[in-house]
């Protein structure tokens, strides 16, 4: 069941589409990732999720409820981490954690949380002092403290270290397992990969493709690569009939051949029977990168400046 409904959303600035015409689901209990290039309109889609922006036309629906006339409800089932935010400069981690925690009827255990995401050594420690990945975390923290049904992270990983960034990962993944339904705005390709259920690409404020990362990744055409260096020449001829295969080149004695998995499969019986050994032999299999690449504009137009949140 879809706890979250995006149908044909809207919304402009100053006359210029930022996102125009985007629908898409949300099943409860996966994590639905959000990807696009710089300016593709994925914050302020996510926005209207929120209930932070109105859309033009179309509609947006949480578990039922409207963002923006349902607003109070709809905050208490959501939890939002949003890609630019601040809080008083004096604030201590501490004070706001339980600060919000007061906001919810049946708030976390924020104690829990903060040590879960490393700002219990930080608990006295005022907001203007963290770190920009201190921060981050801190915004999650607070996304989560109300237990909510929906969590909608926009730029979660932003600014932390590669280890803390896999933490984080770790943490949204038992976020998921407990029942929660992840809303995830990424530009990391490696972390939609592992973390998301299904992916939404948004290119130029529309929806150009929607499946599994796995699924996006087979639709794109990207390939297998295979290189070696063989220990004797092989005949250009045999490569360039091998299965599947895209192209095959030799570089300085180095063969690279672009294909599938079935030219993986060729490639090692077309070896074996010419006993011919394989030196340095690599196999890179084909990545959400490669998909995002293929799927969306090499120069994305800059998107355009935003109204005053409502």
């Amino acid at each position: 069941m879809a706890i979250i409904e995006v149908n044909g959303v809207r919304k402009a600035y100053a006359g210029r589409p930022a996102v125009d015409g985007v629908t898409f689901a949300v099943d409860e209990g996966e994590i639905f990732g959000i990807l696009g290039p710089n300016g593709a309109g994925k914050t302020t889609t996510v926005e209207c999720v929120e209930g932070l922006r109105v859309p033009d036309a179309g509609t947006v629906r949480v578990a039922g409820l409207d963002p923006v006339a349902d607003h109070g409800p709809v905050t208490r089932l959501l939890g939002a981490q949003l890609q630019e935010s601040e809080l008083q400069a004096k604030i201590t981690v501490r004070e706001a954690l339980e600060l919000h925690s007061a906001f919810h009827p049946h708030p976390a255990d924020w104690q829990a949380l903060a040590e879960r995401l490393g700002l219990h050594t930080k608990l006295t420690t005022r907001f203007a002092k963290l770190s920009g990945g201190q921060k981050q975390r801190l915004s999650i923290a607070l996304a989560l403290v109300g237990n909510p049904r929906v969590v909608v992270l926009d730029e979660l990983t932003t600014g932390l270290d590669p280890r803390a960034r896999r933490d984080t990962w770790r943490l949204i993944e038992e976020v998921r397992d407990s029942g929660v339904t992840v809303l995830l705005v990424t530009h990391f390709m490696e972390e939609a990969q592992r973390l998301c259920d299904r992916v939404a690409v948004i290119d130029k404020g529309k929806v150009v493709a929607l499946d599994t990362p796995s699924g996006l990744i087979s639709r794109a055409g990207s390939t297998t690569a295979i290189s070696f260096t063989p220990s004797q020449p092989l005949a250009t001829g045999d490569l360039a009939e091998l299965p599947g295969a895209a192209s095959a080149e030799q570089k300085g004695g180095r063969i690279v051949i672009n294909g599938t998995d079935e030219t993986v499969n060729a490639v090692i019986s077309l070896l074996a029977r010419h006993r011919i050994t394989a030196h340095q032999l690599r196999v890179s299999e084909a990545t959400l990168d490669d998909a995002f690449l293929d799927l969306t504009e090499t120069e994305p137009e800059p998107e355009a400046d935003k109204e005053t949140a409502v």
